[in-house]
């Protein structure tokens, strides 16, 4: 199903700017990129400028202080206006094993602005919080922020549900919730690390360019002593004793290095630098290789439930 398109007679279910929330809402680097990412994909599988994106939100709330931390994504059934409950509780449970503070505070989406459809899709969410959040990505929205920064240049707006009463009659209507953009140190490191192309530019990496310049210097200055000391042998550059000597003084102050013990206990750290590299490298394998299996296991079962729909379709067709 295409993304949620607005009807231009229908009416607004979201309140005027004059009417604000009262939450305090601390938004947090990951749930921007997670739900940047799960766009991107949908539109690059689908080939559509606006698909149908639907998530849970994580995160801690304590009164009308809210902190969104983490999301993942929800499945839906049937003809996409019922959500999968079976799977949004496993995958709940799931997290809360590994992170036991983090409770479902809400649901994001992708759209211009809400609709009356996200009103019947925010009525699901309320038995599993008594005041869910909606956090929408509007990636066609035009940015304007402020300089002073009291404004965030983000294409997301946070909603909040409440009633409206009006000409005696009432509805379930949104009102937008401000929110600040709150990063640890630890999200920090990682959203730079991810700014400059996973890893590029890093501490780590500009040490081990350092150490690696300086390797290669004494290498090219070790080669010049060997070239030199090759020519006066074969005869073919002056003998010059007072370098001589001071090649000999280099070499009697260098440690033993052609001893048994030595080599021994070289061979081996060198080993277990290579065998700490490789399974850093297999431990980056499986976590890419996990996350494509989950993806692949979603969508089969999103294949599957309408391979099994079509097929429950035929056979009524036979019956009748």
């Amino acid at each position: 199903m295409s993304a949620m398109d607005t009807d231009n007679d229908e009416i607004s279910v979201v309140l005027p700017s004059t009417t604000t929330s009262g939450l305090s809402i601390a938004l947090h680097p990951l749930p921007i990129l997670n739900i940047s990412e799960h766009f991107i994909r949908l539109k690059l599988q689908k080939q559509k400028p606006l698909p149908f994106t639907l998530g849970a939100l994580l995160g801690t709330q304590n009164g009308r202080e809210v902190e969104i931390v983490n999301t993942f994504e929800l499945a839906l059934e049937g003809d996409e206006e019922a959500i999968d409950h079976s799977f949004l509780v496993n995958r709940r449970d799931q997290y809360k094993q590994v992170f036991p503070s983090l409770e479902f505070i809400g649901w994001y989406t992708v759209a211009p602005i809400p609709t009356s459809r996200h009103i019947g899709l925010h009525s699901q969410f309320t038995g599993y919080c008594s005041t869910p959040l909606l956090l929408i990505l509007q990636p066609t929205a035009n940015l304007v922020g402020s300089a002073d920064g009291t404004r965030q240049n983000l294409p997301f707006k946070a909603y909040e549900q409440t009633i409206e009463i009006k000409d005696r009659t009432s509805r379930s209507v949104f009102v937008e919730a401000s929110y600040n953009v709150e990063t640890g140190e630890a999200e920090r490191i990682a959203v730079d690390w991810t700014a400059k192309g996973g890893g590029s530019g890093t501490s780590l990496e500009s040490h081990l360019q350092t150490q690696r310049a300086a390797v290669k210097m004494l290498h090219d200055r070790i080669l010049v002593l060997i070239q030199y000391v090759t020519s006066v042998i074969a005869v073919e550059a002056p003998t010059d004793h007072g370098i001589l000597r001071s090649i000999s003084a280099l070499l009697a102050s260098l440690p033993a290095s052609e001893n048994k013990t030595f080599r021994e206990e070289f061979n081996t750290e060198s080993e277990d630098v290579q065998l700490t590299a490789l399974l850093a490298s297999l431990t980056k394998s499986t976590n890419i290789l996990n996350d494509l299996v989950d993806k692949h296991t979603l969508l089969t079962a999103s294949a599957a439930r309408r391979t099994r729909l079509q097929m429950g379709g035929a056979r009524l067709g036979d019956w009748h």
